[in-house]
């Protein structure tokens, strides 16, 4: 895992008003040079890991706001092969195919060379100081102690509430430097290197302006597995999408946002969003917008519709534009169903965040949080400047969670509250210990908060510690330690709040990747693993699914009881996606991706911790979330579709 973002490069919401800038949101230092992939080992490891000591006690310490250390960009090239034999895939991977190499992160934070050349993702903001002005994700919290609810005040408003006080106006200047590549599809399974180009053959989709990216979505976490292994689990590209060209004198852009249904895969683009046809890319319809697409919930209703939050226009380098329009998104229609703005005075709020739970459509900003019936548009709170506190954000799907952030800098506090999502009250909240800045929602039913205890992970994932929350009584049922150089999962806890890779929760379970390690033996071999805790003790259940030699395993979500994971492979195969069992744990292959060196090329960029990647009926689609003019190559791709049969 790697380092947190600087700020984001956001217009100030309320000029002359609020508390001072806070140091955790001030301009960062410079970024340092690109780092060089690291060299496998000289000698084997002596003696296999014995894996993460999940019983080792987190060690808060006082600590607020942003690790000041930048992160290091890695190589803009691809790497060569390791030499050395059984070595695993390349431990700097190369930048490029779709997101800059260093993307602030779904989640995506700077960092600092690691095993794989992480670079930040799903649904961070880059943070350019031109005209995009995008924000970056991820975030940092401390401890907690359980609280009672307080009362809502009468009228549409939240009901405690927040005058948002917090302004940010930091200039950030990161280099992104992104390559791209041109790439050939296979056209068979997973042994079969028969090879057509990328405009060639079966593909219909995105041949036209490319002006498309991507993002996942999530599964049931009840009822049956859907999820069955094919009778052949070799797959072949179905399609791929061309990345779309940004504006003259624009360097990086949000493409944040992808979703999948039955017959539909959703993407952002530049200025719109398109449904291609989830086998054959077949172009369905595409939404016109104004402007670039700031967030995205992954959430979508049982009739398809989900929601957007947008620029007005389309920035430029002497008005950024800032994030104000909040658009439900209908993707069996492709069409708009309403678009809406909120103001906290009489300053526009442009939000961060955004998500759909309870037929509520809420978004969160510094300014506050305001939130809209999914049918009418019709509001249901709004920002007060009276408030003491105010929303950050919010968690969606099965119920509606707000992280409510209270009290100035130096005795900050954090409400976890599970609301009424059509009237804002609070039915149970939870309170964090003073000084922790920020906290993600891994699940709202069950309810699941990640946070940075005292900046104690140390490497910018935004997670120390999780904190299983009884959401009927706002107590603590269980604190879970997950120590950063333990575990794989990180979460955009400063302004994507509900945006976590790496984990997801089910079964009353929280299943969450393991750090990198070596695989023990006499190669030089790396592996990982998903393993299972306990929500109601805190306790690892002593369930293991392990990756595999040079594979490294990644949970992508819930189906029914299962857990679907995404293997990402050594340099010299395709990637696995897996069901595991629930109880037994046992892993069956769902797909298995060509091992082609021109499709191995494309899908190593998509790094499950920085771009979008979805799995549903037999289809895999990976997708990135920035387009870029940075590009070594004649093209590069925004998404890649792989099925079977």
């Amino acid at each position: 895992m790697s380092q947190p973002p600087p700020p984001p490069n956001q217009p100030p919401q309320q000029p002359g008003f609020g508390p001072p800038q806070e140091p955790s949101e001030a301009q960062p230092p410079a970024p340092s040079a690109p780092a060089t992939p690291p060299t496998p080992p000289a000698q084997p490891p002596q003696q296999p890991p014995a894996g993460p000591d999940v019983n080792k006690a987190p060690q808060p310490q006082p600590g607020y706001g942003y690790p000041q250390a930048p992160g290091t960009p890695p190589p803009a090239a691809p790497p060569t092969p390791p030499q050395g034999p059984g070595y695993g895939y390349p431990q700097q991977p190369p930048a490029g195919y779709g997101y800059p190499a260093q993307q602030p992160g779904p989640y995506g934070q700077p960092q600092q060379p690691g095993p794989y050349g992480q670079q930040p993702g799903p649904y961070g903001q880059p943070q350019q100081p031109g005209p995009y002005g995008q924000q970056p994700p991820y975030g940092y919290a401390q401890p907690t102690v359980p609280m009672q609810a307080q009362p809502g005040q009468p009228g549409g408003g939240r009901k405690i509430n927040a005058q948002v006080a917090i302004i940010v106006s930091a200039v950030v200047a990161i280099a992104l430097i992104v390559g791209g590549g041109v790439w050939y599809a296979n056209s068979s399974g997973k042994d079969d290197d028969k090879q057509t180009t990328a405009e060639g053959g079966d593909t219909k989709g995105g041949e036209g302006d490319g002006k498309e990216g991507g993002s996942g979505d999530g599964g049931a976490t009840t009822g049956e597995a859907k999820e069955k292994a094919p009778a052949a689990t070799g797959s072949k590209v179905l399609f791929q999408v061309p990345s779309p060209k940004v504006p003259k004198g624009v360097t990086t852009i949000s493409i944040a946002g992808s979703w999948l249904t039955d017959s539909v895969y959703a993407k952002s683009g530049l200025s719109e969003i398109t449904g291609y046809d989830r086998k054959t890319g077949t172009k369905k319809w595409t939404l016109d917008l104004p402007g670039p697409v700031c967030a995205a919930t992954p959430h979508i209703t049982e009739d398809d519709k989900t929601a957007i939050v947008h620029k007005p226009a389309m920035p430029s380098k002497t008005d950024p534009q800032a994030c104000t329009e909040v658009a439900v998104i209908d993707l069996a229609a492709g069409s708009k169903v309403w678009t809406k703005t909120a103001k906290s005075g009489t300053m526009p709020v442009s939000f961060n965040n955004v998500t759909i739970g309870g037929g509520t459509v809420a978004a969160g900003s510094t300014s506050g949080g305001a939130a809209w019936d999914l049918a009418t548009g019709d509001e249901r709170w709004a920002p007060k400047t009276s408030d003491s506190c105010y929303d950050a954000g919010y968690g969606g799907g099965a119920k509606l969670v707000a992280v409510r952030k209270c009290g100035s800098y130096d005795q900050r506090q954090l409400h976890i509250q599970n609301v009424d999502p059509k009237s804002g009250d609070i039915l149970a909240e939870y309170k964090m210990d003073e000084g922790i800045e920020y906290a993600a929602v891994v699940s709202t039913d069950p309810l699941v908060v990640a946070a940075d205890v005292g900046d104690s992970a140390g490497d910018g994932s935004g997670i120390s510690d999780f904190f299983s929350i009884d959401n009927k009584t706002g107590k603590l049922r269980a604190r879970l330690s997950a120590p950063g150089d333990e575990f794989a999962a990180r979460c955009d806890a400063i302004y994507k709040v509900e945006n976590c890779t790496g984990v997801t929760v089910g079964n009353d379970r929280l299943y969450i990747a393991t750090e990198e390690h070596d695989s023990g033996g006499d190669s030089y071999s790396q592996t990982n693993e998903v393993v299972a805790f306990d929500l109601a003790t805190g306790k690892q259940t002593g369930q293991r699914a392990d990756a595999g030699e040079n594979y490294e395993i990644f949970p992508l979500r819930m189906d029914g009881p299962n857990v679907i994971a995404y293997k990402r492979p050594p340099y010299d195969k395709g990637g696995q996606v897996v069901s595991i069992d629930g109880e037994s744990f046992k892993e069956t292959v769902l797909m298995e991706n060509p091992s082609t060196e021109a499709v191995r090329d494309v899908e190593s960029r998509m790094s499950p911790d920085y771009s979008e990647i979805q799995f549903g009926q037999g289809g895999l689609y990976m997708s990135s979330v920035y387009a870029s003019d940075f590009t070594s190559r004649e093209k590069e791709y925004s998404v890649i579709a792989f099925g079977t049969g």
